[in-house]
């Protein structure tokens, strides 16, 4: 503790054009308050560092010296969560601002409620402490930067703007101890990396291959939100090329391929549609990160079960491979289901269930998924398919019924079967003379 320093650098804010009219109105009036009450109370985080990037940030969040009840006590619309890490949510319509106490970087006292396991791993950190000591406990040093609106200045304990101008990505301490504290703070590193585009400390990259295996100890819950967070802030091409090419991916997708074309075609349009501000959801993602998976079990089972039970057996327990690692909340996990059945109609086409798959609540994204797999594979089958199936969507009602005539034409008619005339018996015996 008598390495760090006691004072922080102080940066004129305004010089580099932070100032309030930067700032969200309602993170504003969080930290006036908090003040006007007699609390310390700034911006903290990536907020902070965006801003000095010239870049718009958009959530803001608080960080306090008044403790989570005080926060309560003080905004009527606010609300206390979490247990590992208890902060205050303080809502303004759909807005809400995060508030968190200052926590210390570390405790010597027995009776405080920071708890570790048995390899450092944090379970609990309410340990609160003062301005100078949160900012060693946060865990990047571009991410433990502070803006007080009031006195118009940034605040820098860390060298967060050293590392900043150097476009640098690195861990408040000792990489080693950190990444023990929460093993989580690894894929928040390739996050960064992503976003930010900056580079990886050495020394965080060479904790690699035994923070892979640390991150089974995290709750699969956790470990599938961190997994959100990586592919749907926008970086998600950038992301997955990270991870597919560390050690960690085989621990989180140990069964999808790291070279999987399918993979790269919709990360890079999950983050288009983000920055066209279309809506993505999770459940698009499982699937195609478990595609490989499905087909693969799809093509063993059907050797012991009839096509369809070996598509729907292959399906659960693809999923249920996956929830050991990552939890799939059930609505995912149903949304990939039905995105893996529709492909097979939208491959073959039959006439008489071309209407019921079109009005099937997740056509379009199954057509989508055939649109990726087509890109994805350059199968002239699938390519057809995916072109026979854009045309429909696009063309008039008569004109749909024209192209399930050619359908049913195309199709081979169906063998009738004969049946056996029963000859009369008294037709068989001679006449009585």
């Amino acid at each position: 503790m008598s390495e760090q320093p006691l004072e922080p650098t102080r940066l004129s804010a305004h010089e580099h054009n932070v100032t309030r009219k930067r700032v969200d109105a309602n993170a504003l009036d969080v930290t006036d308050r908090l003040t006007q009450a007699g609390y310390q109370a700034m911006l903290v985080g990536g907020c902070v560092r965006d801003l000095l990037l010239g870049v718009q940030p958009k959530d803001f969040d608080v960080a306090t010296s008044a403790t989570p009840e005080q926060v309560r006590h003080l905004f009527r619309r606010s609300r206390l969560i979490g247990r590992r890490f208890r902060i205050a949510h303080v809502r303004y319509g759909r807005d809400i601002i995060e508030v968190s106490t200052f926590r210390k970087s570390q405790s010597a006292d027995e009776h405080d409620e920071r708890r570790h396991d048995a390899s450092g791993l944090i379970l609990r950190d309410n340990v609160y402490g003062s301005l100078h000591e949160d900012a060693f406990r946060r865990d990047f040093t571009v991410n433990a930067l502070y803006y007080d609106p009031i006195s118009g200045e940034v605040l820098d304990f860390v060298g967060g703007l050293k590392d900043l101008a150097a476009n640098q990505l690195r861990f408040i301490g000792e990489p080693r101890v950190r990444i023990r504290e929460d093993p989580v703070r690894i894929l928040r590193a390739l996050r960064f990396q992503a976003k930010l585009g900056f580079s990886l400390d050495p020394a965080i990259k060479a904790e690699l291959p035994e923070t892979a295996q640390l991150l089974e100890a995290i709750p699969a819950a956790r470990l599938f939100d961190e997994v959100l967070k990586l592919f749907m802030s926008g970086y998600a091409a950038k992301a997955w090329e990270l991870l597919a090419s560390s050690p960690l991916c085989a621990v989180l997708f140990p069964a999808t391929p790291k070279a999987a074309n399918l993979v790269r075609v919709a990360m890079a349009n999950t983050d288009a549609r983000i920055a066209e501000n279309k809506p993505v959801t999770p459940g698009f993602l499982v699937a195609v990160l478990l595609w490989d998976d499905y087909l693969a079990r799809s093509v063993t089972l059907e050797a012991t079960h009839k096509p369809a039970e070996a598509r729907a057996l292959a399906a659960s327990e693809a999923v249920a491979a996956q929830q050991q690692i990552t939890a799939i909340p059930r609505r995912f996990s149903h949304f990939a289901r039905d995105v893996w059945g529709l492909q097979g109609r939208l491959e073959k086409r039959q006439a008489r269930s071309i209407s019921r798959v079109f009005e099937h609540g997740r056509f379009r994204a199954a057509y989508d998924f055939l649109l990726f797999r087509a890109a994805s594979d350059h199968s002239a089958e699938l390519e057809e398919a995916a072109t026979w199936w854009t045309i429909y969507q696009e063309c008039e009602p008569d004109e749909r019924d024209a192209m399930l005539d050619a359908r049913r034409s195309a199709e081979p008619k169906p063998r009738r079967r004969r049946r056996r005339r029963r000859q009369n018996s008294a037709e068989q015996k001679p006449a009585d003379s």
